[in-house]
């Protein structure tokens, strides 16, 4: 057989999803969310407590969230209560909520030294770069997911867009309410977002009585 026609050895390579957890990522429970705060504000890491707080309150992807500015949420020498920002992906604004909890931590660390004539609220400590990345704040969140024992697989950054507005589709059934904050153009995609299937629809149903 001549050489040219032999096959091509190629080297067994194990696939790279080979012992994790694809698709959607899981929500944060209510219970996870107290847990990872306790850990934060114990450890005093102001930083992290307010990148935890902000990421479950804005819902914004993590591109958008590592690009705010101090200005996105900082005025008149506080934090705002609401706030707008213009989404990376859509090109279109959307506007979130800061609540208190949020509001204090983020102040707390607007203040501190580390952030004097940052214009960015999550500047990098790698040089080359104004503020963190989406893949240092997928570390960043792994190490959440760690630090109480959760497995780091099934949870990612989109965990942290998921987290509230999973709660507020749990209590309320209101889709496009979920979809205004999430800042979606078409129910589709909250639908798939959600993983709203036909149980739920049938448990929302069963709730009703008439």
């Amino acid at each position: 057989m001549p050489i040219e026609t032999l096959p091509a050895l190629r080297p067994a390579r194990a696939p790279w999803n080979k012992g994790r957890i694809v698709g959607q990522k899981r929500p944060l429970l209510p219970k996870h969310v107290w847990s990872i705060r306790v850990r934060l504000e114990m450890a005093d890491n102001k930083r992290d407590l307010a990148l935890f707080n902000m990421a479950i309150d804005c819902k914004l992807r993590g591109c958008d969230l590592v690009c705010l500015k101090v200005n996105d949420v900082y005025a008149a020498d506080r934090v705002k209560e609401r706030a707008s920002v213009m989404q990376s992906k859509t090109g279109k604004p959307v506007r979130f909520e800061i609540t208190e909890t949020t509001r204090l931590t983020v102040e707390r660390w607007i203040k501190d030294p580390e952030m004097i004539g940052c214009e960015y609220l999550w500047p990098s400590r790698v040089h080359a770069s104004p503020h963190l990345s989406t893949r240092q704040y997928a570390r960043i969140m792994r190490d959440w997911v760690l630090s109480i024992g959760l497995e780091p697989s099934a949870y990612g950054t989109h965990s942290m867009r998921r987290t509230k507005v999973a709660q507020i589709y749990k209590k309320t059934g209101n889709l496009r309410a979920v979809q205004l904050l999430l800042g979606h153009t078409k129910m589709d995609s909250t639908v798939r977002y959600l993983g709203v299937d036909l149980d739920d629809a049938l448990s929302l149903s069963e709730g009703i009585d008439l």
